[in-house]
């Protein structure tokens, strides 16, 4: 089954509600469904067939769920890029994932075409020359799709420093969306769905269960997230569910001014990183228990475990916790020989199901490492709690997690290492009380360095590198702290300088 065909049942039962919505723009079901089969006509004009990608690089916008679930009706692979990503680290992922299509802003083509590998062809589309095609009512159906047909390439970096792509089958996404009926979110034809957060990840992961039980999807196309801008949105619209946040836009949620206007809100999905307790104390205080967590990961969208809103009435150990295991899925925690461990022990957390993906694109080697034993190895550390919740302690690999965004420590520091003044680097995160998490750099410069400033460090890597990985600190020492084996002490180095 094809996972667009999630919402032909829709289409059929609720044709003339809108589907989408964004500044004052709308289709129906009915219109969305002839539209999207006339982009997936489009694509194959431009050279898509069957299994073929279309890389959608681009701000949230009227046009992006269009675009997005048009590739997977037409039996292409939709590779949503996050629009916060430098020029460059695009044209890497563009070389790696080689799509026949490309749909960007006007503004990144040039820089695209320039910095993509050579002989990498590619047919790119302009959203702003774009005309969403008119609606056809004889349009072919859904193209046929073995469930483990590929339907999506989520790419998310790892330690190694360059991006990995997960690739997601239909019978992920499929089993995806009934588990968020199932155990997130009871999306319904009333539904009015405010996609806040970049539609290329989590927020676009929500598009295929809202769809498939007709609610309407609103886009929010603002830059930035200010909190009284969205409860504006959420008031002015009606809306009944934020499908998903990040925990710093609960916060800025938390700094809008308080009002009595937006009782429609009856849910809102957050998840992407750790939230203090006192964030969500404060904002079931504020809202009421409409909160419901997600733990996940690009390999397992958006489903490995689930706080559902009633347990944001528990005590403290409850609300640590990243609530039970979400139906269909296994979870296990390992030792560091993948042994099972007891109740209460720490260690990795490995997940099965037919929502974990089918591998990384084109990264045999990655896959076996990630899969081996038929489990995903999550590379977090958790443990089980004696009510069977599940606790996620750490990231084994470093991770840093600054405003539900992952910043991987290699890319600053490769990035940094080729500052022609400096030695050696080493990237990690601190504490931030307003991202979570924020970048910090730990550079030893070269003998013959001359003056350079933790300025010239920042203009070097703002042209290199996406403006929410830049350093928001840089520390200067005479040596980086190593074991005796030579490796660099990261988290002895995060110890030192991390806020006390």
């Amino acid at each position: 089954m094809n996972v667009y065909s999630l919402m032909s049942d829709a289409v059929r039962r609720h044709p003339d509600n809108v589907a989408v919505a964004c500044a004052g723009r709308s289709l129906t079901y009915r219109a969305f469904d002839e539209t999207a089969a006339g982009m997936c006509a489009l694509y194959a004009s431009l050279g898509c067939a069957k299994g073929d990608r279309v890389l959608l690089f681009l701000r949230n916008g009227f046009e992006y769920p269009v675009l997005l679930m048009a590739a997977m009706r037409g039996g292409f692979v939709a590779v949503p890029v996050n629009a916060k990503l430098h020029p460059v680290e695009v044209a890497w992922i563009a070389g790696n994932a080689e799509p026949k299509v490309i749909v960007t802003h006007r503004e990144y083509v040039a820089p695209l075409r320039d910095a993509m590998p050579a002989g990498t062809a590619a047919k790119f589309v302009a959203i702003e020359e774009l005309e969403l095609p008119a609606g056809n009512p004889a349009a072919l159906p859904p193209a046929e799709a073995g469930p483990d047909d590929a339907a999506w390439i989520f790419y998310t970096s790892g330690t190694t420093g360059k991006p990995k792509g997960a690739l997601l089958s239909h019978r992920n996404l499929i089993a995806m969306s009934v588990n968020c009926l199932a155990d997130m979110f009871d999306f319904q034809a009333s539904d009015r769905v405010l996609h806040v957060a970049p539609l290329s990840h989590g927020s676009g992961l929500y598009l295929p269960p809202a769809l498939m039980r007709g609610a309407t999807n609103i886009v929010y196309d603002r830059q930035g997230f200010r909190g009284d801008e969205v409860l504006d949105f959420v008031a002015r619209e009606k809306v009944t569910a934020l499908a998903f946040v990040a925990p710093t836009m609960i916060v800025r949620l938390l700094e809008a001014a308080p009002r009595d206007d937006t009782g429609s809100l009856r849910g809102v999905i957050y998840g992407g990183a750790p939230i203090h307790l006192e964030h969500v104390r404060a904002a079931v205080r504020r809202f009421g228990p409409i909160f419901r967590q997600l733990y996940g990961q690009g390999e397992a969208p958006m489903t490995i475990s689930c706080l559902p809103a009633a347990d944001h009435l528990g005590d403290d150990e409850v609300l640590r916790s990243a609530g039970r295991v979400r139906a269909g899925v296994e979870v296990r925690i390992v030792d560091e020989n993948d042994r099972d461990l007891a109740p209460g022990g720490e260690g990795e957390i490995c997940v099965r199901g037919d929502v974990v993906m089918k591998g990384y694109w084109r990264n045999p080697e990655a896959s076996a490492e990630a899969l081996r034993g038929g489990w995903l190895h999550t590379g977090d550390i958790g443990r089980f709690d004696a009510g069977g919740r599940l606790h996620v302690l750490d990231r084994r690999h470093d991770t840093i997690i600054s405003g539900g965004t992952n910043i991987y420590p290699k890319e600053i520091e490769d990035v940094v290492a080729a500052h022609p003044g400096v030695r050696e680097a080493i990237a990690f995160g601190v504490s931030d009380s307003e991202w979570g998490e924020s970048v910090a750099v730990a550079i030893a410069l070269n003998g013959n360095a001359g003056r350079v400033g933790a300025a010239d460090i920042l203009a070097f890597c703002r042209e290199r590198l996406a403006g929410f990985k830049k350093p928001r600190h840089v520390i200067f020492v005479d040596e980086l702290p190593k074991n005796a084996y030579g490796k660099v002490l990261r988290r002895e180095m995060k110890r030192l300088h991390s806020p006390s």
